[in-house]
């Protein structure tokens, strides 16, 4: 134990003790001593002693800085009024022990507790040099709190030295200070080295522990051992970790639901860490709990502790302890035979687990009762149901029912311990159901061969079918379904096939030597089935086709040359009733053979060309005889129609010659260019009358009397344009053109425009070189009268003579119209109006007088 004595400086009466450490207390006599046996993991403990009167509330507080020794020792300590005084700068050494750096002081650091009350400010200590006795020295403080922010936190005395703290310090905020203190003259020179100063800020109980997250979420499997980690949580506390004021300490508070334990999990005071405790979590029954758990610093002292809550939710994980069993040992079905991708029966089963998890997922199998594979079973991945399916065929007549096992288990394996239940395997039954099943032929695509060429109704083969229903007595009937060349019948009853005609292997209808039809065979089961059954019959070749020559036409100059016939043989057999073949000219008639000549190439090919040195142009029949190799031999006079022509230098036909050569005389030539000529002619004429014609209609339409024309005249006026206000008038518009010539060089007859009539014309102002513009208004009532007095100014009255529109109008006629104004008008007002309206004054003014 180690024991210090602390003694006041102006005596300890009824002055109160009390210490920031739960570890350390004070007596009434200032003796300090441990309450319970310590392990310091430092070198040195830190502690704060508060020493307050409880007449005159006046609080005193002092850091205490305890040493580890190796050997228990007392250690003693004085306390520091605020009358201390440093002497950094004394010049011998000093009674309090400070160490001598050179000329400098070492000086000890300054501690401030936290949150201190005031009042500010409040003095920390005093600072003088020694020689303030023979010169006026000034002090001053730099550095962060200072003149640096943050700013004026400690200040200083310039004069006595006296140094405060000026408002209540947090260490969370900053937890040291380094200042530098000066000593000056009054002329500012450095009397004294800066001395640094290092201030501590003392940590109180002034944050609670944060947790990181308000709700943590952790889970643990089902049937867990105690023990088993769930999660962890973590409190952080603002305060100084190295003392009880940061050290936090974890519990659990309640925990929801208390089933089947109300402590199913600890924590870990000082980790966090929660961990199972009890046994018996079962997802079946709770599948989450939720904890509450607090954080409390000063160790865990809930009477001096500040504390916090957080809430942790703990989901109780599956574990597949449950395995899957059937609802029912037993479970039926029925499946029509011949079916495939049917659902017989749906098994239902029961499993505890999460649904929809590989510890719920059901997975079927058959284990017997189904040797050929006919059965799967499917699971619904919503219902869990097992969906016994058909995927292989089953036939009535070989299995009429089945007896299946089938065993139940989950995706996952079962957890350690868990057996299967007898429940998890069941029994299927499973009854076929008879069909009609259609008929079929044994060896479909039958293939039989014989020779082309035999005799109708000769017996080919029996294509019968079998009918599968052997428990139904049903009848089979046979018919035709496809005989492309209608060469075979087929007997209804039995099947046999019978030729219909003479087969013959050269036919269209056959395909490499074959030839196919297609028989359907039905049953009168109900609903009847049919099915269909192929027959190819390979025909053999007999030689019962003679050769033919290739080309049937050709031409050969009528000079023998190299020009030469190339001659082929083809038949339509095959080896060995084919080539090599004789190519030979016939004895009859005669000329064949003294005109013609013929040379064997090889087994297929010969050549044709003139015996004789000339040959007259035309057409000739040059009949060859040809013989295949077949047994017996086939022969063929084939007739090649030869064009014997004169030919050029190079040995081909001349145009000339070409055309003698296939048979026109001269005769017929010029028949065809006579044809040629007449024709032209015709075409000519149809011309010629053609435009005679529409020159007549042309020369009517001008024959119209021009009195008797009543048709429109379209009259074309110059453009007045805008108005005056926004023209520049060029006046010279308002004279007369200066020339007429275009109008007396035109020959008379009707004018079809608007032309200016031939007469004297009267005299128009004519327009002063420089007007004044008060005259400009004079010179155009002058042009304008001189202009109406003109009958040779436009609009010019003469008579417009316009296309013919036609008649049989279906409008009505204008002059059925009737003047809107009722009695007599007086036209009158028309001799005003000058010369242009002078007939019309004199058709309408003048009917009262006449």
């Amino acid at each position: 134990q180690q024991v210090l004595k602390f003694n006041n400086c102006a005596g300890n009466k009824g002055v109160r003790y009390d210490t920031n450490s739960l570890d350390f207390k004070v007596r009434a006599d200032g003796t300090l001593y441990s309450a319970q046996h310590l392990q310091v993991p430092s070198k040195q403990l830190i502690l704060v002693v508060t020493a307050w009167d409880p007449q005159t509330l006046a609080r005193w507080e002092a850091m205490v800085r305890l040493l580890v020794a190796d050997k228990s020792h007392s250690a003693y300590a004085k306390c520091q009024t605020i009358n201390d005084t440093l002497l950094p700068w004394r010049q011998q050494q000093s009674a309090h022990g400070l160490r001598r750096q050179k000329r400098d002081w070492v000086i000890p650091p300054i501690n401030v507790p936290e949150n201190s009350r005031g009042p500010f400010p409040q003095q920390l200590v005093r600072i003088r040099s020694d020689k303030d006795k023979e010169i006026h020295i000034r002090y001053s403080i730099t550095g962060v709190g200072a003149d640096q922010p943050p700013m004026e936190v400690f200040n200083i005395d310039p004069v006595s030295g006296r140094m405060y703290v000026t408002r209540p310090m947090d260490r969370e905020e900053r937890a040291s200070y380094h200042l530098r203190a000066h000593a000056v003259d009054m002329n500012g020179n450095k009397v004294e080295n800066p001395i640094d100063l290092y201030i501590y800020v003392i940590d109180m109980n002034d944050n609670r522990p944060e947790f990181i997250n308000q709700v943590y979420n952790g889970s643990v499997d089902e049937g867990s051992k105690p023990g088993t980690y769930v999660m962890t949580v973590t409190a952080n506390d603002a305060d100084d970790g190295t003392t009880a004021n940061g050290m936090v300490r974890y519990r659990i508070v309640t925990q929801t639901p208390q089933s089947p334990s109300q402590n199913m999990f600890t924590i870990n005071s000082e980790t966090g860490d929660i961990v199972t405790v009890a046994a018996g979590l079962d997802r079946e029954k709770v599948q989450q709990y939720i904890v509450i758990v607090q954080a409390t610093d000063m160790e865990g002292n809930l009477n001096y502790g500040l504390s916090n809550t957080a809430t942790a939710i703990i989901t109780v994980t599956d574990v597949n302890d449950n395995p899957p069993e059937f609802t029912t040992s037993t479970y039926s079905g029925e499946v029509p035979e011949n079916r495939v991708e049917v659902v017989v029966a749906n098994l239902t089963v029961m499993d505890r687990d999460q649904p929809h998890s590989p510890n719920w997922n059901a997975i079927y199998r058959i284990i017997s009762g189904d040797p050929s594979g006919h059965f799967t079973i499917r699971t619904d991945p919503v219902t869990n149901e097992g969906m016994v399916t058909v995927v292989k065929a089953v036939d009535y007549e070989m299995n009429r029912a089945f007896m299946l096992t089938v065993m139940v288990s989950n995706q996952a394996p079962l957890a350690s311990g868990i057996q299967m239940s007898f429940q998890s395997t069941a029994g299927v039954t499973i009854s076929v159901t008879d069909v009609n099943e259609a008929p079929y032929f044994p060896t479909n695509h039958k293939l039989i061969r014989l020779e082309e060429g035999v005799p109708t109704g000769t017996v080919l083969t029996t294509f019968s079918a079998v009918d599968p229903d052997r428990f139904m007595q049903q009848a089979v009937r046979y018919s035709k379904l496809s005989d492309p060349a209608n060469w075979l019948n087929i007997n209804a009853t039995n099947g046999q096939i019978t030729t219909a005609a003479v087969l013959d292997r050269e036919s269209d209808y056959i395909k490499n030597n074959v030839y196919e039809a297609t028989f359907l065979a039905a049953d009168n089961g109900i609903p009847p089935a049919s099915g269909t059954g192929t027959l190819q019959i390979y025909l053999i070749d007999i030689n019962d086709n003679a050769p033919e020559l290739l080309p049937k036409e050709a031409q050969i100059c009528e000079k023998p040359n190299l020009n030469v016939i190339n001659i082929t043989a083809a038949d339509a057999d095959i080896d060995p009733n084919v080539g090599p073949f004789v190519f030979e000219l016939p004895s009859v008639p005669s000329a064949v053979r003294k005109n013609w000549t013929i040379t064997r190439l090889n087994g297929d090919y010969a050549q044709l060309s003139l015996r004789i040195m000339y040959l007259e142009a035309g057409v000739y029949d040059v009949p060859i005889i040809v013989t295949d190799s077949g047994n017996p031999p086939l022969y063929n006079t084939s007739v090649i129609k030869v064009k014997v022509c004169p030919c050029d230098e190079n040995g081909d036909c001349t145009t000339i010659g070409a055309v003698a050569a296939a048979g026109l005389g001269t005769g017929a030539i010029i028949a065809i260019l006579i044809c040629i000529i007449i024709l032209l002619t015709m075409v000519l004429l149809f011309v010629v009358w053609m435009k005679r014609r529409e020159k007549e209609r042309h020369t009517k339409q001008l024959l119209i009397d021009p009195e008797d024309d009543v048709r429109d005249n379209i009259l074309k006026y110059d453009e007045e344009g805008g108005g005056e206000e926004d023209q520049d008038y060029d006046l010279s518009q308002l004279q007369q053109p200066e020339t007429m010539d275009h109008v007396l060089n035109k020959t008379p007859g009707v004018r079809r425009v608007d032309e200016r009539p031939i007469g004297a014309e009267p005299q128009y102002p004519i327009r002063p070189v420089i007007p004044h513009p008060g005259d400009i208004g004079d010179f155009i009532n002058e042009g304008l009268r001189a202009a109406d007095n003109d009958p040779t100014a436009p609009p010019y009255d003469s008579l417009l003579v316009f296309d013919y529109e036609g008649s049989g109008s279906t409008a009505g006629s204008v002059s059925s119209l009737n003047s809107s104004s009722s009695g007599d008008q007086d036209y009158d007002y028309l001799n005003d109006w000058g010369p242009r309206f002078k007939k019309l004054a004199d058709m309408y003014g003048g009917g009262e007088e006449d």
